[in-house]
């Protein structure tokens, strides 16, 4: 699996100064620096170097500063990384390449070169999202998992909220700013609307709740007020 991949090469460009997350705007990982505004790096996991790596990576390429194609090195060295024609193709396109080893080491075939931004309104919605995210909680590589966002982490603390029973939309914003239009919009069918500006919890996100536990919410230290 393509997620077997993604450890060691977090681990690679966190070493690098990097923070590094998995599944963020279909890319399999987005690393940013410390700067402001900061370097950001596209990461793409195959099980083996492709033309269909390259072209993701393409894809890619207008929303970040660098792109790292990363895949298994084969086991007798007779992949595409010892090609000396796929090499000189992801130099000319500026990417860098990644082997991993079956040990989990990470060796450097070709190093990235910067790329221009084309794209400044991609790159923007990836560094929002990589910064609102909590944690790390995706896989980069994954597939037919559903990707933990940023909105499905604070749609679920919605959730969380009103496990005990309906609240007013108000008493959740404190502690989750995006509450008001998470319980509006509600894009899960995990919310009920009971009155005006009052919520509750349908068996959808009953479901939600045990498939994705949460931690309680300290709605006093977030200045909440009783419902």
């Amino acid at each position: 699996m393509e997620t077997a991949l993604y450890l060691p090469v977090k681990r690679f460009l966190e070493k690098l100064g990097f923070t590094v997350k998995g599944e963020i705007g279909g890319c399999d990982l987005v690393a940013l620096s410390g700067d402001e505004p900061p370097i950001v790096v596209i990461g793409e996991l195959k099980l083996a170097f492709n033309l269909e790596l390259v072209l993701q990576a393409v894809d890619r390429a207008g929303a970040c500063d660098e792109v790292w194609l990363a895949a298994k090195l084969s086991a007798r060295g007779k992949g595409r990384e010892s090609d000396a024609r796929y090499r000189n193709l992801c130099r000319r396109l500026g990417f860098g390449m990644l082997a991993v080893t079956t040990s989990g080491a990470v060796e450097v075939i070709v190093s990235p070169t910067s790329v221009p931004r084309r794209d400044p309104k991609r790159r923007s919605r990836l560094i929002t999202e990589h910064r609102k995210r909590q944690g790390d909680p995706a896989l980069g590589g994954s597939t037919r998992a559903p990707i933990m966002t940023a909105y499905r982490q604070q749609a679920l603390a919605c959730a969380s909220a009103l496990l005990q029973g309906p609240r007013k939309v108000r008493d959740l914003k404190p502690a989750i700013p995006d509450a008001p239009k998470i319980l509006l919009h509600n894009v899960y069918g995990w919310f009920d609307r009971v009155e005006r500006g009052v919520y509750g919890l349908t068996d959808s996100g009953r479901a939600a709740l045990k498939r994705w536990p949460q931690h309680p919410i300290d709605f006093a230290a977030a200045g909440d007020s009783a419902p």
